[in-house]
């Protein structure tokens, strides 16, 4: 029996059960849809974060503390005094694939308008910093130099912070707030950047010069970490074992001795990052694969059904020269017909409930090829192997007792 005759009497079959057909590809149709809707949402969610942190610049290079530890216990990074100025004018001066680079001081305090107020981190930097961080200004300007060298108590603000003070759409250049009961003048204001990919608010902070966050309102002689640029993506390595070579002397490390610094460069978070959220998109994905099996089982269950009903129907088929292989091709493109219709259905399903949910979420939903083509197989497979061992039962059936079946 050729494979058009075997097509056309699989759909003739379906067509007469359409209830059971429709009931019996639910399952499949709902697995293909979530598969490919979890994997949809994920790959979104991982270029939208590698979007938002290559507009940082994926030539910036982070160079912070390392973990402090006391007895066998870590006392954390932020309790470290391992870096200094020194290392920042060293770096400056001597790193070659370095283009700017700029000290991080941070401080939490509550900043004081009139009556309203609020809490936030300020970070004291050099004007270095906009440019590394790729940080612009809507209004105003950044601090001179004159000013970081005098402590300047001046200060640009981010969208939230003047939000929380002002009101919204709000200038706050040239007013003055106070930051740990010390007036500073606002000069600038930041463009707002929003939410990053992992959800943490980037307008809710403060720029000033960093000798005036260390001295006047840290109270600290060292730094919290240092921003550098490299000349451009291609020499981040060059510029990272510069940058290690001069800390590691700086800091007079002996050669068995561990760094007590720690340095990141921006494409090596992009990457952790996306190796994190491919993980979690597959392990989403996997769960959601589950329904598939019961789809499958679902499958195997009607088509159990469908050679018990039609019993009689392959007794005589078989009285009059069919053969056991044609029988189990028949059932077998019946089941992997169902598979196929409900992989199809679930796809289209999969990308209506990507996209709604990647507009609730104000998130991108990729439907990639990839996913498509994993799903069709996953279903091609799974009307094989839930379709053969009831074909199977069906092609082993004696013909005589079958047309004596009731």
């Amino acid at each position: 029996m050729d494979l058009s005759n075997l097509f056309k009497i699989a759909v003739r079959a379906l067509v007469r059960n359409k209830m059971r057909a429709v009931l019996t590809m639910l399952g499949i149709i709902i697995g293909v849809g979530s598969v490919i809707a979890m994997l949809a949402i994920g790959q979104g969610s991982k270029q939208k974060i590698r979007d938002e942190m290559s507009s940082m610049g994926t030539n910036m290079i982070m160079i912070m503390p390392n973990y402090m530890r006391r007895g066998g216990v870590s006392l954390g990074a932020s309790s470290s005094m391992a870096l200094k100025y020194s290392d920042v004018a060293a770096i400056r001066n001597e790193a070659a694939a370095v283009a700017a680079v700029s000290p991080e001081v941070r401080s939490n305090n509550q900043v004081i308008f009139g009556n309203q107020n609020t809490q936030t981190t300020i970070y004291g930097v050099s004007e270095e910093y906009l440019a590394i961080r790729k940080l612009e200004i809507s209004s105003g300007r950044i601090f001179t130099q004159a000013e970081t060298r005098s402590m300047a108590k001046v200060c640009l603000l981010g969208r939230t912070v003047i939000e929380n003070l002002f009101g919204k759409d709000s200038d706050p250049v040239g007013m003055t707030i106070r930051i740990k009961n010390l007036p500073f003048e606002v000069i600038g204001v930041l463009k707002g950047k929003g939410e990053n990919g992992m959800g943490m608010d980037q307008d809710d902070l403060i720029i000033a010069p960093y000798t005036t966050v260390q001295r006047r309102l840290a109270a600290i002689d060292y730094i919290n970490g240092i921003y550098a640029s490299a000349t451009s993506e291609a020499k981040s390595a060059v510029a990272i074992a510069e940058v290690e070579e001069i800390l590691r002397r700086n800091h007079k490390l002996r050669e068995s001795e561990e760094d007590d610094f720690r340095i990141m460069s921006q494409s090596e978070l992009i990457e952790t990052f996306s190796s994190i959220s491919d993980v979690m998109t597959y392990l989403l994905g996997a769960i959601a694969g589950i329904s598939l099996l019961v789809g499958g089982i679902g499958i195997m269950n009607i088509m159990f059904v469908s050679v018990t009903e039609r019993t009689r129907e392959i007794g005589l088929r078989m009285s009059i020269g069919g053969r056991g292989r044609d029988i189990l091709r028949q059932f077998l493109v019946e089941s992997m017909l169902l598979s196929i219709m409900g992989g199809t259905l679930g796809v289209i399903f999969g990308y209506i409930v990507a996209k709604v949910a990647g507009s609730v979420m104000n998130n991108p939903a990729i439907v990639t090829s990839h996913s498509v083509i994993l799903a069709f197989a996953v279903c091609f497979a799974i009307g094989v192997f839930f379709g053969w061992y009831p074909a199977k039962k069906a092609a082993g059936l004696n013909p005589i007792e079958a047309l004596r079946y009731e």
